[in-house]
């Protein structure tokens, strides 16, 4: 068996990691920024559309993002007690006024 065949199995056995899209709202830390994520859900008994949000702490090795820009960030191992996940892209910067 070959390592990308053995590689393919253990990605498909341990699942997708999921991919989530937020701002950053926090850059202060060494290497960790933190992103808000917002999402819309439906009022289970009114119907009406509300929005939920939650902050996670992400990896940042190079420092490269800022305040404000908007981010992708994927699961990641646990690299501390709060932070499990690592930034992967920059989605867009705000705009320069």
């Amino acid at each position: 068996m070959s390592t990308e065949a053995s590689a393919a199995g253990a990605q498909e056995q341990h699942g997708t990691k999921r991919v989530l899209v937020g701002k950053v709202t926090s850059a202060k830390m060494q290497k960790t920024i933190v992103v808000e994520v917002v999402r819309s859900v439906k009022h289970p008994v009114y119907g009406k559309y509300v929005r939920r949000r939650k902050k996670y702490k992400a990896h940042d090795e190079t420092q490269q993002y800022k305040v404000g820009d908007v981010v992708e960030i994927r699961e990641s191992k646990p690299m501390s007690r709060d932070k499990r996940w690592t930034a992967i892209t920059l989605v867009r910067r705000p705009e320069e006024t």
